[in-house]
């Protein structure tokens, strides 16, 4: 049997080994082999027949259901590239990842489509909105001349068309992430990237046909889809899941049988207030921690609900994809630890001057090897920043080799024990880690400063025992207009109301303080937002 080497053949394979096997459950329903792999070919077909060229982007902004499945396999099955958004955005965020990149295709449902009716007229590189549900005509009205509209099930009954030819080594997706500037990064991933982290993954979990895996992280994540690709790539089933109350997961695990769940830290907080039904147990093979620090409380706490299932502990980042594990055998001996390199990458800890750190010396984790992205999409500054290449004699490389290899410098700093295990230390940015999410200060400022209600702001994060972070925000009042709060409590709450009103959940902060300007500066001339920060963890006040 041939090996996967192009995103779509991970599903293509499993549906010629094993076609009536079932592939992807969603509620009641659930979709075999052969028919997800019939509806990828048919939405490939209805792409090409759109007119979509080769490399172009197919932006999805769904929840979990089988249509967001299709389309971004059946996207890159054409030769174009899918974007998935992640359905927590707001329009206006979501704007900003279709203008970036260029969306051709919008793939969405009637209801979130009336959400980005206005958000729509800033992306002039849109032609097609294709409408999962029966509301295009309606829809259709409300769109721009230049923009046609239609209906899921008609793009599904276009006569087949070969899709245009692609290699491994040509994009696939484009998955965004906050940056450190305020605005998203689109990561670019190609088939390769994607596909070897999905045997990479699959093997040191061992998932098999057997299994059936959860998703509980949003699709747009590269954890949250390497769900799919790892259980495609195993022939197993993945039960999509969209409600994360806690209580809906354990019955959503109890009643599936669910083999694998892979979470991050604060669902996992939540989980273990609940009391765990016994055949979770017989069923879970494996728990996988990502986007932070598991508490070591919360994974013993686990370990006690789901006693035959194994830890594994992983550390990642999205410009790679995954970089470590911790194997369940080390977790009692070092619990701490991030671990050693997953299969088919290395990882390397450096100094500034690029040369390899001693044992348990503080260096930067870089990351080399076919897991490697290619950058950030339309954005050569940033790309150089975490994209470098690799110094002549690092390991790996040799005398001999003429062409430079690039790697992913994480901006972690991590320490590499004498045994090869790896601890983290720290971000060299200044990016938030919170509820999994990573948070650009930057991002969280502009929104705050786009109120008028601020005349100066910062956001920071601080260590938090279930969210890993919260974002704290220290703000300055204007001087004061008619209508203007005129207390700091009613300012801060109206500010926390706006926040609400205008991010996503994730994104709104713990708290907002309002001090007497105006704040800091460092030498530059800018605010001194790592003053204030260790100001607030060392005092809890700026």
């Amino acid at each position: 049997m041939s090996e996967s080497t192009l995103l779509p053949e991970l599903i293509a394979l499993s549906a010629q080994r094993t076609p009536q096997a079932a592939a992807l459950t969603h509620g009641a329903a659930t979709l075999s082999y052969a028919e997800l792999d019939s509806a990828v070919g048919k939405f490939a077909s209805g792409m090409v027949e759109l007119g979509l060229r080769r490399g172009e982007r197919v932006a999805i902004y769904l929840d979990k259901r089988f249509e967001t499945v299709v389309a971004s396999f059946g996207a890159p099955a054409a030769g174009a590239v899918f974007v998935p958004v992640n359905p927590l955005l707001k329009p206006e965020q979501v704007a900003f990842i279709l203008q970036d990149c260029n969306v051709r295709v919008l793939v969405t449902s009637p209801e979130r489509m009336a959400l980005l009716e206005q958000a729509l007229t800033q992306c002039p590189d849109l032609r097609h909105v294709v409408i999962t549900d029966s509301a295009s005509h309606t829809i259709a009205a409300s769109l721009a001349p230049s923009v046609a509209c239609l209906q899921w099930t008609a793009l599904l009954g276009t006569a087949h068309r070969p899709g245009h030819r692609v290699v491994d080594v040509d994009m696939a997706a484009i998955l965004y992430t906050s940056g450190s500037t305020g605005k998203p990064k689109g990561v670019v991933l190609s088939h390769r990237n994607m596909v070897g982290g999905a045997k990479s993954v699959a093997s040191y979990l061992d998932n098999n046909a057997q299994d059936t895996l959860l998703a509980a992280l949003p699709l747009s994540f590269d954890a949250g889809f390497s769900q799919l690709t790892t259980a495609f790539h195993a022939g197993a089933r993945v039960v999509l899941l969209n409600n994360l109350m806690p209580r809906d997961v354990l019955k959503a695990m109890e009643r599936e049988k669910v083999t694998g769940l892979t979470a991050v830290p604060p669902l996992y907080i939540q989980l273990t207030q609940l009391e765990w039904p016994e055949s979770i147990n017989r069923n879970l093979r494996y728990f996988a921690n990502t986007g932070g620090r598991m508490p070591r409380e919360t994974l013993t706490m686990l370990r006690q609900r789901v006693p035959s299932a194994k830890p594994f502990l992983m550390y990642g980042l999205t410009e790679a994809f995954r970089s470590t594990y911790l194997p369940p055998e080390e977790v009692d001996r070092r619990p701490d630890s991030i671990g050693k390199a997953i299969p088919n990458a290395e990882i390397l800890v450096l100094r500034e001057d690029g040369s390899t750190c001693d044992p348990d010396e503080p260096g930067e984790l870089v990351h080399r090897g076919a897991l490697v992205g290619q950058g950030y999409w339309n954005d050569a500054e940033k790309t150089a920043e975490r994209y470098k290449l690799l110094a002549p004699d690092a390991p790996g490389r040799h005398a001999g080799l003429q062409l430079p290899e690039y790697a992913v410098f994480s901006g972690d700093n991590v320490r590499m024990d004498a045994e090869g295990f790896l601890y983290f230390i720290g971000r060299r940015d200044e990016m938030m880690k919170t509820s999994g999410y990573r948070v650009s200060p930057t991002e969280v400022e502009e929104v705050l400063y786009a109120t008028r209600l601020v005349a100066e702001c910062v956001a920071f994060g601080v260590e938090h025992p279930a969210l890993g972070q919260a974002i704290q925000v220290i703000a300055t009042a204007p001087v004061a207009e008619p209508g203007a709060p005129s207390e700091s409590a009613e300012l801060s709450s109206r500010l926390l109301q706006e926040c609400r009103s205008r991010m996503p959940a994730y994104m709104v902060p713990s708290g907002i303080q309002i001090v007497a300007g105006p704040l800091p500066r460092n030498p530059n001339g800018k605010i001194d937002r790592k003053l204030l920060s260790t100001n607030w963890a060392a005092h809890g006040t700026p």
